[in-house]
């Protein structure tokens, strides 16, 4: 005997729709990332008319079906439980059912815990299908004003100082637009360690996106760092949005070593390297190098 289906219905703008029931599969569906009307209609329908709803949050996602007047219930899917769920997921694929897989906000599987469950589906061949909407990176990188033609999403930074260095040297030489999420108890000490290390790029700071109180902070790296550090508290969550690097043609070769010596009359070989970095944009490392052989070869 088949299972009952869930209240299918939901309510927009006063009206009362009843969702169709979906194709089986795994539907990653984009819900808001802080303003609830950013919800779309076909992610409502998959939402409300899926035979399983499985979210990163359920108290989270109550909200939500609160907000569109979608009465059923829903599954826990999140990085505690994601091999017991996941499970679950593929069992009831493999029944020919329909699950609709949601994160607190924004797009499944980026920075969330959904991506084991999308790799698990596509390898027992059950469809994957993307219901798109809210992403913050790309709402931060639409409103940054910088290039958007490349751009890497590089997640958060590691926590401590010296791997999120290596971190941020290890992209320096990405040519596109660099995202990044942040916590606001390190923002200020990160975008110092962006400039120290990818050279003082401009930058864009865009935090609580869509939310009553968003804002767009626009400046180089140095400068947003010392916008930050002389707040009394920082809340809300971070998107920081960083220039692609200076073409190298306008720094390289004869032009390197002529920065690099003038730099080393006055410090030593680590922070000229640091200082050349704001120069010339290349990656910290590669200059420390070679400013050890310029201070070698005047020994």
């Amino acid at each position: 005997m088949e299972e009952a289906r869930p209240d299918t219905r939901f309510s927009l703008l006063g009206q009362v729709f009843d969702a169709p029931r979906p194709e089986p599969g795994l539907y990653l569906v984009a819900t808001p990332i802080g303003n609830l009307g950013d919800m779309g209609l076909r992610a409502l329908q998959i939402v409300a008319g899926a035979d399983i709803l499985a979210c990163e949050d359920t108290r989270v996602t109550a909200k939500l079906l609160q907000r569109y007047g979608i009465k059923r219930a829903s599954m826990a899917y999140h990085e505690h439980n994601s091999e017991a769920a996941g499970a679950a997921i593929i069992e009831a694929l493999a029944a020919g059912k329909s699950v609709a897989l949601v994160s607190d906000a924004g797009t499944p599987i980026v920075s969330d815990p959904g991506f084991p469950a999308a790799r698990l589906a596509i390898a027992e061949g059950f469809p994957v299908i993307p219901i798109p909407g809210a992403s913050a990176p790309l709402a931060a990188l639409a409103a940054s004003g910088l290039p958007s033609d490349a751009f890497f999403f590089a997640g958060f930074p590691p926590q401590k100082q010296v791997a999120r260095r290596a971190r941020f040297e290890e992209l320096a030489r990405v040519p596109g637009t660099l995202l990044f999420f942040e916590a606001p108890h390190r923002i200020t000490e990160s975008l110092a360690d962006m400039a120290a290390m990818l050279g003082d790029r401009p930058a864009a700071v865009c935090r609580e996106l869509t939310k009553l109180h968003e804002t767009i902070y626009r400046d180089t790296l140095s400068g947003l760092a010392r916008t930050f550090a002389a707040m009394e508290r920082v809340r809300g969550e971070i998107v920081v949005c960083v220039g692609p690097p200076a073409p190298e043609a306008a720094a390289t070769g004869d032009d390197v070593d002529t920065i690099l010596s003038g730099l080393l009359q006055e410090m030593k070989p680590a922070h000229a390297a640091q200082e050349a970095v704001k120069l010339t944009g290349l990656p910290r490392r590669e200059l420390y190098q070679r400013a050890l052989a310029l201070k070698g070869g005047a020994a």
